[in-house]
C-alpha cells in the first residue's frame, strides 16, 4: 500500500487515534495517560485532533494552552523520549510526506519545550503557570 501525506481532518483523526492507541497500551506511558484521562478519552482525542488540525492544516479549531495540563506532572526526559518514539513510529506506519515530517518535527520540538518547562518548574518549585 502506498502511503500518502497528511492532508485532511480525516488523516489527522487517523494519526491521533492510532498514536493514542499505542500510548494506552505502552508499559511506561499507558499508566500515566490512563490514570489522568480515565474515562475521558473521547474528549481528549477530540481535543488532540483539533490541536493537530490547527498545527498542521491551519484550520483554527483548537484554543487553549497545551502546556498547562502537563505542568505539574512528574515527567522526565525518558518519558518524552518514549512519547516521541511512539509518535514517530505511529505516524510512519500510516503516512509519508512533507506534512508527516512536519508533524514529527513539531512533536519533537513540543516534547523538548515541555521537558524544559517542567524541569524549570520542578527545580524552582514555581506553582503558578503563566
Amino acid at each position: 500500500m502506498m502511503k500518502e501525506d497528511i492532508e485532511s481532518p480525516k488523516d489527522i483523526e487517523l494519526m491521533v487515534h492510532s498514536f493514542y492507541d499505542q500510548i494506552k497500551k505502552d508499559d511506561l506511558l499507558g499508566p500515566i495517560f490512563n490514570g489522568i484521562i480515565q474515562d475521558r478519552w473521547p474528549q481528549h482525542l477530540e481535543k488532540m485532533c483539533r490541536f493537530w488540525q490547527t498545527v498542521l492544516l491551519g484550520q483554527h479549531t483548537y484554543q487553549g494552552s497545551p502546556f498547562r495540563p502537563h505542568a505539574q506532572l512528574p515527567l522526565k526526559a525518558f518519558h518524552f523520549q518514549r512519547w516521541v518514539h511512539l509518535f514517530n513510529h505511529s505516524i510512519d506506519q500510516l503516512f509519508c510526506g512533507q506534512k508527516t515530517e512536519e508533524a514529527k518535527w513539531r512533536a519533537n520540538k513540543m516534547a523538548e519545550m515541555f521537558l524544559m518547562k517542567i524541569e524549570y518548574f520542578q527545580s524552582t518549585k514555581v506553582k503558578t503557570i503563566i
